[in-house]
């Protein structure tokens, strides 16, 4: 229970320094803009055309008598539409990072170098850092479709499928949204994937504490666009105190039963 305490402690601290530092805020409401007008046009696409998609994909149950056909088609057009906003979830974050590169970049570094100590580079051109996101991001991508086809699949399974799998599903957008989050931080320290992956794995419920909150959040029309640069804060935090070493100044050493040390709210 701490872990998820100290989770959301980090999502405050990082919404708590952007208010603080107005600039940044301003600043980060384009990408997040941009990217909502994609996504609000792709969700009305998809809210449009569901049913179409449901009876191209199930041509057995033309001859079904009412109400089965109107049940078992409705229920299915709800599991497509929420498939879609599970993923619209979770590529939101990677897309506005993607489109917003070189602003939450520049976030990131001025988070660490408030908080002091160093504040490291990628020392990397922008095309490159773009490259190894998008590269990232789809490979991200990959385990989120799969994880989604899982709970696509256990929806269909009473009781379960309207209880369990709904909770599965926020617990795993939380994990793979705070994945793309801290990728900011994590990638100028020269992390790759895998081992920021093992790095997050080893600390699952600060994590979920951190997510799960954001990706409900989220599911509030323009709710994102105006957290996502405390997100990034908050992950920035969050990544420095995951990776810092053992020789910490005495000074910044955590409190005790919090875990990593809390962010600082300057």
């Amino acid at each position: 229970m701490h872990d998820l305490a100290g989770g959301f402690r980090y999502l405050l601290a990082g919404q708590r320094w952007v208010l603080r530092h107005g600039r940044w805020l301003g600043f980060g409401l384009l990408p997040g803009l941009v990217s909502l007008a994609l996504y609000a046009g792709a969700l009305i696409g998809l809210g449009y055309g569901a049913d179409d998609l449901t009876a191209w994909a199930t041509p057995f149950a033309d001859d079904w008598s009412a109400p089965w056909l109107g049940l078992f088609r409705g229920f299915l057009t709800a599991l497509f539409f929420g498939l879609g906003l599970f993923l619209a979830v979770i590529t939101f974050t990677a897309v506005t990072l993607l489109i917003g590169q070189p602003f939450y970049e520049s976030l990131s570094e001025q988070v660490d170098r408030s908080e002091g100590g160093e504040v490291p580079q990628s020392g990397l051109p922008l095309w490159r850092e773009l490259w190894i996101s998008a590269r990232d991001s789809i490979r991200v991508l990959g385990r989120v479709v799969l994880y989604g086809i899982g709970l696509f699949v256990l929806g269909f399974v009473p009781v379960i499928g309207q209880t369990v799998v709904p909770v599965l599903g926020f617990c795993v957008s939380g994990y793979f949204l705070t994945q793309e989050l801290t990728s900011v931080a994590l990638q100028r320290r020269k992390m790759e994937l895998p081992e920021r992956l093992v790095l997050l794995r080893s600390r699952r419920l600060l994590v979920l504490g951190f997510g799960v909150p954001l990706v409900l959040a989220f599911l509030v029309p323009l709710v994102a666009v105006f957290l996502m640069p405390g997100a990034v804060a908050g992950a920035t935090l969050m990544a420095r105190d995951l990776t810092r070493t053992d020789d910490t100044p005495a000074a910044e050493a955590a409190p005790a039963g919090f875990g990593p040390p809390p962010p600082a709210f300057s």
